[in-house]
């Protein structure tokens, strides 16, 4: 796992997330939920996919890999799996 690729998703949901009234008082790193931890809906996930693409330059990353799972929608991701999709479609 990048720690550069990790860096830089942390930077944009700590820049997501800075405005929000949280619960979560933790720093922001691999074992992070986005929904569980960081309170996210379903319009913030839209959001990080295109604050991804503009943050790492790369548009048109298949999100629908990340965010979906045998045709639903996933409960639940970590910053670690959101590090690991941009590593392999923004490299």
């Amino acid at each position: 796992m990048s720690t550069k690729v990790e860096s830089k998703v942390i930077d944009v949901l700590h820049d997501m997330t800075q405005d929000w009234d949280l619960e979560y008082t933790e720093s922001i790193g691999p074992g992070t939920g986005l929904m569980k931890d960081l309170a996210f809906e379903s319009i913030d996930v839209v959001q990080l996919a295109v604050a991804l693409e503009q943050g790492f330059d790369k548009q048109g990353m298949p999100f629908e890999e990340l965010f979906m799972r045998d045709g639903d929608y996933v409960d639940e991701l970590l910053v670690s799996d959101v590090v690991t999709f941009v590593t392999k479609h923004a490299a």
